[in-house]
């Protein structure tokens, strides 16, 4: 199957800096869209950043001008980049890829483990 491993979590002060990393691993074919969600306590999970396999990326509001979402097609992996931190960004987040996987038709909607970022004030 496809396991997707974050890392790069922490705690940061406001205003400081992030950068989370995602690598898809396993029987993968291709990666069509790789996102970012988060989660903060006693909230329903966000969508925070996604980027196509040609580049193209969307944010949410709240996130734009801070955060940048990247990836790197040949390593299946995807990262993002968290600059100007809040602590209103304080979330676990977590990598999602939309995989073709060998033996399987269709998509497979693969989610990481979650990575917890924490900001203080």
């Amino acid at each position: 199957q496809v396991q997707l491993v974050e890392s790069g979590g922490g705690l940061v002060q406001a205003g400081g800096s992030l950068r989370l990393s995602c690598a898809a691993s396993g029987s993968i074919v291709s990666i069509n869209a790789m996102r970012w969600y988060r989660q903060a306590p006693r909230k329903q999970r966000e969508l925070v950043a996604a980027i196509t396999s040609g580049g193209s990326t969307n944010y949410a509001d709240s996130v734009k001008g801070r955060f940048t979402i990247s990836r790197d097609n040949a390593k299946n992996t995807v990262s993002l980049q968290m600059n100007s931190l809040k602590p209103e960004d304080t979330a676990v987040y977590y990598c999602n890829a939309r995989t073709v996987v060998a033996g399987i038709i269709g998509y497979l909607e693969v989610w990481g483990q979650g990575a917890l970022v924490t900001v203080s004030s």
